[in-house]
């Protein structure tokens, strides 16, 4: 499509994006009213919101609007899986200068819809708004299907603490991309579009998880929002974290120790939990550490040491 979204118009605009979409049978009433009705059949809600910004969340020049959809659609979704929730639902908000050509919020919508159907969840509705740079607004909601909330604070001492997804790719990614690389692509596109293993989070649930967290932030940091809330420490095996051997490469080739972004890095959205240590795993959960009594130590520490480098603090400037 030819044009920028100053020449479409706000409700042309709205109108390119809503024809796009997709719906499934959760969503009782869709784009085009004052609001989305969508069914909850647990009678509650489980609900998430994040920002993206332009030049600090994302670049245009390393992703593309369609990869900037996926990531965006991603980073919400997990947070609803981390609960034991399904997605449901997602709501966008986006500013765009008026001169951005129309092919950009149309390929935005069309990452995140198609991230949502990797989900099982759909666009219901947003709005866009005029502005000087690109920023995205998502809301997503989810389902709980008569399972309670898995939140931060179940951690028991004893409890084993189990990683699925990926960890330290999208760190690597970002290591490479600035460096003004593209390539290994394997490690770039977990940068650009993260892929969370959304069914697990209920599963996790559904097994008995006591506590559960995406891995936005980075695994120590994350685990630590577990360990606050808990009031316990955790203690992290390096040696049971798998560092894959292009990892190892990438991570010699830039002066990295490739562990700095498995322990670190954020925006895989893996999910970690804790469980019973009597619980039978399936095998995409990998076992990397225990929850212990609190003491005096740090309440993350990695193989019974503190480690004091890295993860993620918009406000803090610490990113891994």
């Amino acid at each position: 499509m030819k044009g920028t979204v100053g020449e479409l118009g706000e409700f042309g605009l709205i109108r390119e994006l809503t024809s796009r979409l997709t719906t499934t049978p959760a969503v009782r009433v869709g784009p085009g009213d004052d609001a989305a009705v969508v069914a909850a059949p647990d009678r509650r809600v489980v609900a998430s919101t994040d920002l993206l910004l332009e030049g600090r969340h994302f670049r245009r020049d390393w992703s593309t609007a369609y990869d900037v959809g996926r990531k965006a659609a991603a980073q919400n979704l997990a947070d609803i899986a981390a609960m034991g929730a399904v997605p449901t639902a997602l709501l966008l908000g986006l500013v765009v200068p008026a001169e951005l050509p129309v092919t950009w919020p149309t390929e935005l919508m069309d990452g995140l819809r198609d991230e949502c159907q990797v989900a099982g969840a759909a666009v219901v509705g947003g709005d866009v708004v005029r502005g000087d740079t690109i920023m995205v607004s998502i809301t997503a909601l989810g389902d709980l299907r008569n399972q309670e909330p898995v939140t931060r604070a179940g951690a028991q001492p004893g409890d084993l603490v189990a990683v699925t997804g990926w960890l330290g790719w999208s760190a690597a990614g970002y290591a490479v991309l600035s460096r003004g690389f593209r390539s290994p692509r394997a490690f770039v596109e977990a940068h650009r579009r993260p892929e969370p293993p959304y069914h697990a989070g209920p599963a996790a649930a559904a097994l008995g998880a006591t506590a559960m967290c995406d891995v936005s932030d980075g695994l120590i940091a994350d685990l630590g929002h577990i360990a606050e809330a808990s009031k316990v420490r955790i203690d992290i095996r390096s040696g049971a974290i798998d560092v894959p051997s292009q990892m190892n490469d990438i991570g010699q080739a830039v002066g990295v120790d490739p562990l700095q972004w498995v322990l670190t890095g954020g925006e895989d959205h893996a999910i970690v939990a804790t469980f019973p240590p009597d619980v039978k795993l399936p095998a995409r959960w990998k076992v990397i550490g225990e929850v212990l009594n609190p003491s005096a130590l740090p309440q993350v520490t990695v193989d019974g040491a503190a480690w004091t480098k890295g993860g993620w603090d918009h406000f803090g400037d610490i990113e891994s």
